[in-house]
């Protein structure tokens, strides 16, 4: 484990579709797909072995970062970045709303 998860190095593999980092040799992900000015987020995995140290909230907050600095509404269909959103409504305003 990197000493903090601030210290997490995560690169968005436009490729794949997801941003990704690599701690001890193994890879956590949030996958999503962008369109007509939307990031929709369907997918954040974190290996078993790395749960509990705040890897899925940074990719969530990277993610959303990114959204906003894209200027992109967010579809969170993923439940873990929906459940982020929630516990940090700062990102609120990002989230698509109805037929938004």
């Amino acid at each position: 484990m990197p000493a903090n998860s601030d210290d997490l190095v995560i690169i968005d593999n436009e490729a794949e579709g997801r941003f990704e980092t690599r701690v001890q040799g193994q890879t956590a992900v949030l996958e999503y797909t962008r369109s007509n000015g939307r990031a929709t987020y369907s997918s954040t995995q974190v290996p078993k072995e790395l749960e509990g140290h705040g890897i899925g909230g940074k990719l969530a907050n990277h993610a959303l970062e990114d959204a906003r600095a894209r200027g992109l509404k967010v579809v969170p269909s993923c439940p873990f970045v929906a459940a982020y959103i929630e516990r940090h409504p700062e990102f609120a305003d990002l989230v698509v709303r109805g037929d938004s």
